[in-house]
């Protein structure tokens, strides 16, 4: 069984015992499911954890926040059971959130069919030029009367091709670089949304490549005003960057589970592998990873919902940190498995895949160590 003293941390109110109580009771009951179709299971997981009431925690309703701790303890739960439940309900959270933290009272109806679990919700903002270099977006969005034209496309789009709406970032060109940026709300229905490509990763989620054709887009589709594309985009990230660290405890929780069973159940030279010291070694690393995580993951969703309006560096440690720090567990959860560690089925080998995209999206471990030097510097420079 997964540690859980965590839960007595200062970081915690009683409702958040509850919820992380509850919902892995109720993971414990209806997880993993069939693989098999990736597009039905995250449909059906959609529907159910919607159904369930989970998803009202992925975006906040009307004269509510978001809280940034249940978001982390629902995707870290939700990860040690199946990632692709985890995949499910954090899109529903990262699609909607320029919704939810900025959307008109039109749109925010948007909003509270993606948290019953009634439409399916996708963030598209990477392009086949600009990842990690939000600014340099190519996407255009140009003035056509009293709305716009978008053409474009976009990649690695998370839901891409089972979405119901996307939230599209693209240049409206009120200035240069990041300040000529708009988001707008487009639903999949849209005519001229071309699905250019189905995208295949070591982990099957639904990923696509997105051509946006002549779009027309009326002019309440933009969601805040002109030219805050990338305020909105980095508002969003700043919430759901330290849940991809919470996603990655999970992941680390779990392999670090199944190796201390294996460790106690296998034997080797006569004994248990856990009477080995080497493998102690390993198992004391492994503990120390996860503890560092969670630390890190909880004390920026903490500094968040306790009012700080940006807690990038915080977030980017918290990422850079869980992320990292998950591979090497999952890592050696498979080395501590052996032969077996690499077999198709095994859940340390399906943790090892999916973890590695977990260093990539959202800002890749590259990029959080800029920000977070960035903000070292310009702290000592304060000083």
């Amino acid at each position: 069984m997964a540690d859980r003293s965590f839960l007595e941390w200062p970081f915690f109110e009683a409702r958040h015992k509850r919820l992380a109580e509850e919902l892995d009771a109720w993971a414990a009951a209806n997880l993993p499911v069939d693989h098999g179709d990736v597009d039905a299971a995250c449909r059906g997981l959609v529907a159910r954890l919607g159904a369930d009431g989970w998803l009202r925690h992925s975006g906040a309703g009307e004269g509510e926040t978001l809280d940034v701790r249940t978001l982390c303890l629902i995707r870290e739960t939700l990860a040690r059971h199946d990632g692709l439940a985890d995949f499910s309900f954090a899109m529903q959270g990262l699609g909607m959130g320029a919704v939810s933290l900025f959307g008109s009272p039109a749109q925010r109806e948007w909003l509270e069919r993606t948290r019953a679990g009634e439409a399916i919700a996708a963030f598209a903002l990477t392009e086949p030029a600009s990842g990690s270099d939000v600014a340099n977006i190519a996407t255009t969005a140009e003035r056509d009367g009293e709305g716009f034209r978008l053409n474009g496309e976009k990649t690695y789009i998370s839901n891409g091709g089972i979405a119901d709406l996307y939230i599209v970032f693209a240049r409206t060109g009120e200035a240069l670089g990041a300040k000529g940026l708009s988001a707008f709300l487009l639903p999949a229905d849209t005519p001229g949304l071309e699905i250019v490509e189905r995208i295949d990763v070591i982990a099957p989620h639904p990923l696509a490549h997105l051509r946006f054709n002549d779009i027309r887009l009326p002019a309440d589709a933009m969601i805040g005003r002109p030219g805050e594309g990338f305020k909105i985009a980095m508002s969003v990230l700043d919430v759901f960057r330290s849940s991809v660290g919470a996603a990655a405890l999970g992941f680390a929780r779990r392999a670090l589970d199944e190796a201390m069973g294996r460790a106690r159940s296998r034997e080797l030279f006569g004994a248990p592998l856990s009477e080995l010291q080497m493998v102690q070694g390993h198992l004391a690393d492994m503990a120390l990873d996860v503890d560092a995580s969670a630390l890190l993951v909880y004390r920026a969703a903490w500094t968040k919902d306790s009012g700080a309006k940006r807690i990038s560096r915080e977030a980017a440690m918290a990422k850079l940190h869980a992320t990292e720090a998950a591979q090497r567990v999952i890592d050696q959860a498979v080395q501590i498995f052996g032969g077996d560690g690499v077999r198709s089925g095994e859940m340390v080998e399906s943790l090892y895949r999916e973890i590695r995209a977990l260093r990539i999206y959202e800002g890749a471990s590259d990029v959080q160590k800029i920000i977070i030097a960035r903000a070292a510097l310009a702290a000592a420079e304060g000083g």
